[in-house]
């Protein structure tokens, strides 16, 4: 059997020749857009988000913008996603402590993302590594079940599954495994039902593999 690094290569090597096109699929031109975007992805669908940014950040792309609206305007603006009341107030708050603290510009650092509202580890590794081109990991629900299932990882915690899959893989491919095992776990590795037969990686899976 192969050991765990080499499977695990080998598996986002197929991964990569399945999904070439692999990347965010949320929109965005600037850092800051990204970071309000990624906000607004909790428990919330990429072409969700997309259908309320493409109108929102016409009016509306910068921190000082936001952190001069009315609450109640932000929270009508993006009443296409979830949880919208919850991300207004994260959105306007982390404007004025971006203007505050930063100058109006996104922090690189990671643990600075992390004190910003609405930031979580997930999205904080998404913006490190989609917008400033760090090394960064971020694990959803697709990630989570995808690595698990795949016998990568064995963690109970999306957390636990990020210090899992960093200790894992090279630096250099924690990004576009991030995309890859998402793309992977929205069109063939589903929640419900999987598609196995489908499957590039079948073979690889953790249940054929004694």
């Amino acid at each position: 059997m192969k050991s765990s690094s080499q499977r695990s290569l080998k598996i986002i090597q197929r991964l990569q020749k399945a999904y070439p096109n692999a990347g965010p699929m949320l929109k965005f031109s600037s850092r800051f857009e990204l970071l309000v975007a990624v906000v607004l992805s909790a428990q919330s669908t990429d072409e969700q988000v997309n259908r309320v940014t493409s109108v929102l950040f016409r009016e509306a792309n910068r921190p000082e913008d936001f952190a001069a609206m009315e609450l109640s305007e932000l929270e009508e603006r993006i009443k296409g996603v979830g949880l919208y009341k919850n991300k207004a107030r994260s959105i306007k708050n982390l404007s004025v402590q971006l203007m505050e603290q930063y100058g109006g510009e996104v922090p690189g650092d990671y643990e600075a993302l992390l004190q910003l509202p609405g930031v979580g580890t997930k999205s904080a590794n998404v913006i490190m590594a989609v917008g400033f081109g760090k090394p960064g990991l971020g694990v959803d629900t697709h990630v989570h079940r995808v690595t698990n299932r795949l016998g990568l990882v064995q963690e109970k915690t999306p957390e636990k599954t990020e210090k899992a899959l960093k200790e894992l893989l090279p630096q250099k491919l924690w990004s576009i495994s991030h995309h890859l095992f998402i793309f992977h776990g929205r069109q063939v590795c589903k929640a419900r039902k999987p598609a196995c037969e489908q499957c590039c990686v079948e073979d690889l899976c953790a249940k054929n593999i004694l």
